[in-house]
């Protein structure tokens, strides 16, 4: 099936619906498509600590001189500047304002939490489960405006003139994106959807990694995608990993915030001992890079898989720990944990890629017609290490931005066989669309056991932790590269003899978008930030 629209909108996190509101409220046609079942699943619906939003008696130097500081100014200063003097009123202006989110409140003013890093209390949030308040408020928003949203349908590979038209006129012409090939799940069909302007919001990376906070969607889908396509990479070797991950047998994938930290919770071994002080003198409130080593050393040195977060004895709220953190307390007492009377055994796990798709002010990539947004881009402002509570804002105000560009590019006279600037989404001729090949299927598609798959993952994340992970070293990241790029070549040759399904998808994704990782930390010779090289 054919179908063409204005914007596609590939993921449903706050930047891809973000997107996908601000085009419909500029009147363009958007579709949406998300692999999963529900809109609801990804990794904004598990965020919890909260979000950056504009407070009296802050400042956007203040709010940038706190990015540079944690990103250990390795950041873009334009987008940093411009993300800290314009985003944080967005929080009021469209999440409370036109989807209605009601952020905690104390008394009748907004709870302002504190966070690692931060100079000063500047995060709004719903408890301790922000995120699924902001998806459910965004999603809700963006289907009174009659969004488009297509649920069970995996992207499958961008549509690019160079590459997918049979004319071969386009060979010459610079590349633009005209839409992506997108698998229905249920069916196994392959839709072929054009449209003007792709914005992906795929989310990250997490599961290419052993231990992880993210959902099992993050599989590197945007980056994979773009990087096939011919779009700049940057950054991929700054892969954040959250210091508390809770550490139990039944209970996996489950972040345990770093706003407890900020309500007074102190890291302690098995003893009950206190050590961060033996680290840096901002102790638990330290960049996410700096705590995660010091627990990784602190389980090294005394041989144990994990450490513990002791919250009972040192919180400094004043709502009680069953309604500041209900979702933390419920979660952790269906497995026998009590956070209000006993420590949190926690582990780090990869949490954020602070690198990706490489995009200006904009949300442009380096293809004409693609623009990415969220975790699935990189504008720079992250630098080195994510400040806690910037990832919701970002994707919000990229979200924007992005959709923005492609309002404005498209109120603009369409220029023939695409020759105008790269920053341009403008109308595509039928002409150009109606010479793109269809989707095509293998003579004799083979179906493989998911075990193999199984295999293969496990093969990904074992290498990843190992030799790409909190500590890394030259041999390690060599013996890394030398796996990925065998498995890579198997993967991608199984990958065009099979069957099409999502599984096999995301596997292919997966090993390039660990490929890209540590190709990236192999050329970094500096240790900086969450890419901490021991040689």
């Amino acid at each position: 099936m054919r179908t063409r629209t204005g914007v596609l909108v590939i993921g449903t996190g706050i930047a891809g619906l973000t997107a996908a509101i601000t085009a419909l409220e500029r009147g363009l046609s958007v579709i949406v498509v998300t692999k999963e079942d529900r809109v609801e699943e990804c990794a904004t619906n598990y965020a919890q600590g909260g979000i950056i939003a504009s407070k009296p008696g802050d400042s956007a130097d203040a709010i940038a001189r706190d990015i540079m500081e944690a990103g250990c100014f390795y950041n873009n200063e334009d987008a940093v500047e411009l993300f800290a003097s314009g985003a944080p009123r967005l929080v009021f202006d469209i999440l409370a304002g036109k989807a209605h989110v009601e952020f905690s409140k104390s008394n009748t003013s907004y709870d302002y939490t504190g966070e690692a890093a931060h100079s000063t209390k500047r995060i709004v949030h719903f408890e301790d489960h922000t995120g699924d308040a902001i998806e459910a408020a965004l999603a809700a928003y963006a289907r009174s405006l009659g969004a488009d949203i297509r649920t069970g349908h995996t992207a499958v590979d961008l549509i690019t003139n160079n590459h997918h038209s049979a004319d071969p006129r386009e060979l010459y012409l610079p590349r633009e994106v005209f839409g992506a090939y997108v698998l229905e799940n249920a069916t196994g069909c392959v839709h072929t959807i054009f449209a003007d302007a792709v914005i992906l919001a795929c989310g990250g990376v997490g599961n290419v990694y052993q231990f992880t906070t993210n959902p099992p969607a993050a599989t590197g889908d945007g980056i994979a995608m773009a990087w096939r396509a011919g779009a700049d990479v940057i950054n991929a070797e700054f892969v954040q990993f959250h210091p508390t991950a809770l550490f139990h047998k039944d209970i996996k994938r489950f972040l345990i915030s770093e706003s407890l930290r900020g309500e007074g919770a102190v890291l302690v071994d098995r003893n009950g001992q206190a050590f961060m002080h033996t680290y840096t003198p901002q102790k638990e409130l330290a960049p996410r890079d700096i705590v995660t080593r010091a627990i990784y050393e602190e389980m090294a040195e005394q041989g144990v898989d994990h450490l513990f977060l002791d919250l009972a004895s040192h919180y400094k709220g004043e709502v009680p720990i069953k309604e500041r953190f209900s979702r933390i307390y419920a979660t952790c007492l269906s497995g026998g944990i009590d956070i209000t009377r006993e420590p949190i055994p926690i582990v780090p796990a990869a949490h954020y890629f602070c690198g990706g798709v490489k995009v200006d002010l904009s949300g442009h990539t380096s293809i004409r017609r693609l623009f990415a947004v969220g975790e699935t881009a990189c504008t720079g402002i992250h630098g080195a290490n994510r400040l806690a509570s910037t990832s919701l804002l970002e994707g919000l105000f990229w979200g924007k931005r992005a959709a923005e560009a492609c309002s404005a590019a498209s109120q603009e006279a369409p220029a023939s066989n695409g020759a105008y600037g790269a920053e341009c989404a403008q109308p595509v001729s039928g002409e150009r669309f109606d010479r793109i090949l269809d989707w095509e299927k293998p003579a004799n598609p083979e179906r493989f056991e998911p075990s193999l798959m199984y295999q293969d993952w496990n093969m990904i994340k074992l290498t990843m932790w190992n030799h790409a992970g909190i500590v890394r070293t030259r041999k390690g990241l060599q013996r890394a590269e030398a796996d990925l790029n065998y498995h890579e070549h198997r993967i991608n040759r199984f990958y065009h003899e099979a069957c099409l399904t999502r599984d096999i998808i995301e596997l292919r994704n997966g090993v390039t978008a660990a490929r890209l990782i540590v190709g990236a930390a192999m050329h970094n010779r500096k240790s900086i930030g969450c890419h901490f090289r021991l040689d």
